[in-house]
């Protein structure tokens, strides 16, 4: 365990602490990853004051899904454990990787990530946003329903939204997103990376702009992944308002039965393709 440690963190900038025994060892689960031949690939810890830890991956197998299994295992084992919820220090990398996991940074402490365990996570700032949009998209295996007024400037062009979103529509070729708009002639669609993407890959993006009165007055918007996970915002322009649950799937498929209704009644859009983007 300790030459693991060493082999992972040392020479990159990380404290010392991160490469020794402590105190909290005895006490801590500690998740292996080997390969066939049970050689140490990666390993991570969580601590009884409920956090995640001493994660890493020896450098020729970051990238391979290794780090990910480790971190799912913790958070098992917080779950068995019937642990509301886990923190980790945004230090030496962590953050976006434990983004990807659905960790949100806490309001006030933005070196503090935090993962709920036993149900939504409050969305209440711009940053937050962000995170579990990509963390959402970059679950996703199959499909997206995204609700939106104009394609949310601020949040879905954001690096790493972006970055998720080009890499769910083009690592298979089975993938759909289906993309609701209330408002289809505001100016901030031009400026919309969104729409150049779904340009390059008209196959997988579909959108449609609502019709009835009733659609166009509805106050929220929400993105759903596979009808397994969420992010819902009461108040559909601003950022700060929502919640997130990558395991909530009972409202999950609500809201995909709510876009579903919607999409049916509404017309095709298809002038963004005439842009001049």
């Amino acid at each position: 365990m300790l030459a693991l440690r060493a082999a992972v963190f040392a020479g990159q900038g990380h404290p010392p602490s991160l490469r020794e025994w402590d105190a909290l060892d005895l006490l801590s689960l500690h998740v292996l990853a080997r390969d066939h031949d049970g050689r140490l690939l990666g390993a991570g810890r969580l601590s009884p004051d409920q956090r995640v830890s001493h994660l890493g991956v020896l450098p020729d197998w970051r990238g391979q899904g290794v780090g990910m299994a480790v971190l799912g295992a913790l958070l098992d084992g917080a779950r068995q454990r019937g642990w509301p919820g886990v923190r980790a220090q945004a230090v030496h990398g962590m953050a976006p990787f434990c983004a990807c996991a659905g960790f949100l940074p806490t309001t006030g402490e933005p070196e503090v990530l935090q993962r709920r365990l036993d149900g939504p996570m409050a969305v209440e700032d711009a940053n937050a946003a962000v995170h579990a949009t990509a963390a959402l998209i970059g679950q996703a295996r199959r499909e997206l329903r995204l609700y939106t007024r104009a394609l949310d400037p601020g949040l879905l062009d954001a690096a790493t939204v972006q970055t998720a979103l080009r890499r769910f529509a083009t690592l298979r070729h089975d993938k759909q997103v289906r993309i609701l708009l209330q408002d289809t002639a505001s100016p901030q669609l031009l400026d919309a990376p969104l729409l150049r993407l779904a340009q390059r890959l008209p196959t997988v993006f579909q959108f449609r702009a609502v019709s009835d009165p009733v659609d166009a007055s509805y106050p929220s918007a929400y993105l759903v992944g596979d009808a397994q996970a969420y992010y819902f915002r009461s108040t559909g322009n601003r950022h700060d308002d929502g919640e997130t649950w990558l395991e909530g799937a009972a409202r999950a498929r609500q809201l995909r039965a709510h876009f579903e209704q919607i999409w049916e009644r509404s017309r095709p859009w298809s002038e963004h393709r005439a842009l001049g983007l």
